[in-house]
């Protein structure tokens, strides 16, 4: 039996981003990919993002932090889902702010409502080799890429960065007559993102203002991706086209990105909200062999 079993979590979302919650501090068990898809495939679990805790690694952290996607495979960042561990940690302590670690290092949160919280999600890379991209570009905030007929690509030059992991931000007069779960798929696996990228199409509406769509990579057309919004918003002050502090609007709602001129760091402020709290019935695991370890 799988070591999850009648395990409890927390189902919940941000902006729409389907989210699962799970601490497993104070215990050994390490989820497995085989496990994670199991978790996304049942109903009262389904997720965009899976956010596992585990006991903190350095003094001075509340918890180490995994993020796997739908398909097994894992999650450098997450955004929307760090906001809502935040609120799972938080929800009974009288602190306003918790710092997590995760593979790519700390990451700090803030609760600025009681609801609504602000993560860092550190500084962007642009460099094409930090992305990464298989082939060299000297400006990353325009590469050449398109797809479709050469004298008239349905997308084309996109913008590309780091933001925790890889995103192509392709700039669009409508976001809505783009047929991102069409051609998504294809651009996710394209041979210039070796690590495959979030794929998301975005329209400026004025100064302050853009509209994203978000393919995300390994869970597919997502209602909200808050890494996506902080490329997309950084992406975009790059090449002039918005201010350092801007709303990105999705189809699940607004996220605040401000790009802070001091530090480079890049602050994403947004609402969270808890759906319901479960156990996870044995039947789910009943085909994985139970897997265990430490992160």
């Amino acid at each position: 039996m799988s070591g999850l079993a009648h395990r409890p979590f927390l189902k919940m979302n941000g902006l729409g981003n389907e989210i699962v919650v799970l601490d497993l501090r104070g215990s050994s068990h390490r989820v497995t990919s085989a496990e994670a898809r199991a978790i996304a495939a049942a109903r009262s679990s389904r997720f965009d993002q899976l956010m596992v805790l585990h006991d903190p690694l350095r003094k001075g952290s509340d918890a180490f932090m995994r993020i796997y996607n739908t398909d097994g495979s894992e999650a450098e960042a997450c955004g929307n889902g760090t906001r809502c561990v935040a609120w799972a940690m938080l929800r009974d302590d009288t602190r306003r702010a918790l710092r997590l670690e995760t593979k790519l290092g700390p990451v700090n949160c803030e609760r600025v409502g009681d609801e609504t919280f602000t993560v860092d999600m550190g500084v962007p890379r642009f460099a094409w080799q930090e992305i990464p991209l298989a082939e060299e570009f000297a400006d990353t905030s325009r590469i050449e890429l398109q797809i479709g007929p050469s004298d008239a690509p349905i997308l084309h030059t996109p913008s590309a960065v780091n933001m925790g992991n890889p995103h192509a931000i392709f700039w669009v007069e409508d976001v809505d007559a783009v047929d991102l779960a069409r051609v998504g798929p294809m651009l996710e696996n394209h041979p210039i993102f070796p690590e495959r990228a979030n794929i998301s199409t975005a329209q400026i509406m004025d100064r302050r203002r853009v509209r994203l769509r978000v393919w995300e990579r390994g869970a597919g057309l997502t209602r909200a991706c808050g890494s996506a919004a902080c490329a997309a918003a950084v992406a975009a002050h790059r090449l002039e086209l918005v201010e350092r502090d801007t709303i990105v609007g999705l189809p699940g709602g607004e996220l605040r990105i401000e790009w802070r001129e001091s530090d480079d760091h890049v602050l994403m402020t947004g609402p969270v909200e808890l759906e319901h709290e479960d156990v996870f019935a044995p039947s789910l695991f009943a085909a994985i062999s139970e897997t265990t370890g430490v992160p």
